[in-house]
């Protein structure tokens, strides 16, 4: 068990205090920032014990806050200080795309501003500032930076962004990072951006120095420690800590109902930490950067995700022949940063107990999905593929109605889930053609390299793909057809198969628009029929 799972227990406790509606909310977001943790945990190697105290000490500091304050209160402090931190999280484009804000609020102070950048190693320091000069093109400099991601998530974008902001303002960058590794690994990095940074702060004309760095460096006994013993009595600068999201923080303010009033908020020590997004959000930015496939894209770059669903909806509805302006203006769209989404989907539609159950089971799965009855699209990730895949089953929604969820025996369900999967893939090819499907092949590696469940799935998914060849009556035999974790994720995986296999038909002319249309309006009386007709079609 957790050092850390006491704390959520009392949370939990808490929690059963709040109004009903909230209680369940918030209780919701607790599961699924829980579950999201101990996945990135799983992925997350080189957790030392030195590790381990040093994110405790930052916990500690952040575990509370004194009062809710203005924006224009951070802004204030800033501008009276020598060197602000202020906290990344480096997979959320917010995370700096705010630094950029205070930066641009510490412009108008008319001091000289320095950007002090962890994503630049201090052993670049001459490239960045070729690169600022004009001297050394973008794209060598991310090259040597390693800032080179295609897929829009990650550190890479918002990094690149930061730079490309110095660049045209003519701002000095310094970079305050260094490889290190093993236990002291961390301090080693400190007593080194520490060193950096006093250098930039010691200058004749006392600049603003903004410091962009990892959240857990912030604790004031970390980085902000190590600046003021590396500037002396002589140097001495005032220093303010920005933190941003930090999870003890924004759970509190969530117990007492307060996350959407608070933009900031002051702790103890002086510090203050700004609101703008919640550890769920920051925790899916990583889980994206992680599973990010071949030309998949954040959703919110210059649009929110209903305007992007709403595009998506409409290039998809208008290849399959289905018209969705009108029911466009009734679909919600709503997203992991909506604390109160369950709620949301019931009061749009009628649900037993137990399909509220089983729809919060999903939500924990972090999987997106598309709820006809409620006519909701739910994305559990701010990607173009996710998005577009939901769009493509409500653009069916409005083709066919209540069809979609017409009652089905175990088998005709499962092949009926196969065709809305593999249109909902189809759908996402068209929107992103570089996205990429696990074939035979991969299925074959995944039944050798797993346990469990997933190994279950690839099993079921080879024999199937082996059976169809015989007919549907040898397939039939092989299907899982409990409605279980098994029964959805081989009719998922089958479905995406037929999916990417029926774009392939489609691009290369074997298959054409009047085919899609009828395929996107067949209310599936025979879907097992039509599973068999559409996949012996598109592999012959």
């Amino acid at each position: 068990m957790s050092r850390r799972e006491p704390i959520f227990c009392r949370l939990m406790q808490r929690v059963r205090r709040c109004p009903r509606s909230m209680r369940a909310s918030l209780a919701l977001h607790l599961s699924l920032f829980r579950r999201q943790r101990a996945q990135i945990a799983r992925v997350v190697e080189g957790r030392t014990e030195a590790f381990r105290a040093y994110e405790a000490r930052y916990r500690r500091r952040t575990a509370a806050y004194s009062r809710v304050v203005p924006l224009a209160f951070v802004h204030q402090q800033l501008q009276s200080s020598d060197v602000v931190y202020v906290g990344d999280y480096h997979t959320l484009p917010l995370a700096q795309q705010t630094y950029l804000e205070l930066v641009e609020r510490a412009l108008t102070s008319g001091r000289r501003v320095v950007l002090a950048l962890e994503c630049v190693e201090g052993r670049h320091q001459a490239a960045v500032d070729a690169y600022l000069e004009g001297r050394l093109p973008e794209r060598s400099l991310f090259s040597r930076l390693g800032l080179t991601g295609t897929s829009g998530f990650g550190p890479a974008t918002g990094s690149r962004a930061v730079l490309a902001f110095a660049r045209r303002l003519k701002l000095d960058v310094v970079g305050i990072d260094r490889r290190a590794q093993g236990e002291r690994s961390l301090a080693l990095r400190d007593a080194y951006a520490a060193e950096r940074i006093a250098r930039a702060a010691r200058a004749e004309d006392r600049p603003l120095v903004l410091v962009l760095v990892g959240q857990y460096h912030l604790a004031p006994c970390h980085l902000p420690l190590q600046v003021e013993r590396a500037l002396g009595e002589d140097h001495a600068r005032r220093g303010l800590v920005v933190y941003q999201n930090a999870e003890g923080i924004w759970w509190r303010l969530a117990r007492e109902g307060r996350v959407g009033e608070a933009e900031a908020v002051e702790l103890a020590d002086g510090a203050v930490c700004l609101l703008n997004a919640s550890p769920v959000v920051c925790q899916q930015s990583f889980l994206d950067y992680l599973e990010a496939e071949a030309g998949d894209a954040p959703l919110e770059v210059d649009r929110t995700a209903a305007e992007r669903f709403r595009e998506m909806s409409e290039l998809i509805g208008r290849l399959a022949g289905v018209p969705v302006g009108r029911a466009l203006d009734s679909v919600e769209v709503t997203t992991a940063a909506d604390s109160d989404v369950l709620a949301r989907i019931r009061r749009r539609g009628r649900f037993t107990q137990a399909e509220v159950s089983q729809l919060r089971k999903h939500i924990l799965t972090r999987e997106s999905g598309y709820i006809p009855r409620a006519r909701t699209a739910y994305l559990a990730s701010l990607s173009l593929n996710h998005a577009a895949e939901e769009a493509a089953h409500f653009v069916r929604h409005c083709a066919v109605g209540d069809a979609m969820e017409a009652p089905r025996g175990a088998s005709e369900a499962f092949y009926a889930r196969c065709l809305e999967e593999a249109l909902g893939f189809f759908g996402s090819k068209l929107v992103n053609p570089r996205r990429t499907c696990p074939g035979v092949a991969e299925w074959a590696r995944r039944f050798g390299a797993t346990r469990g469940v997933d190994r279950q799935v690839a099993a079921f998914v080879l024999a199937h793909k082996a059976a169809e060849t015989e007919g549907p009556e040898e397939a039939v035999k092989l299907l899982p057809l409990r409605r279980d974790h098994l029964f959805h994720g081989v009719s998922h995986a089958l479905g995406y198969l037929l999916g990417d296999a029926l774009y392939r038909a489609f691009d290369s002319g074997l298959v054409d628009t009047a085919d899609i249309r009828a395929l996107f309006r067949d209310p599936l009386d025979d879907p097992r029929g039509a599973y068999f007709a559409w996949t012996q079609r598109v592999h012959t």
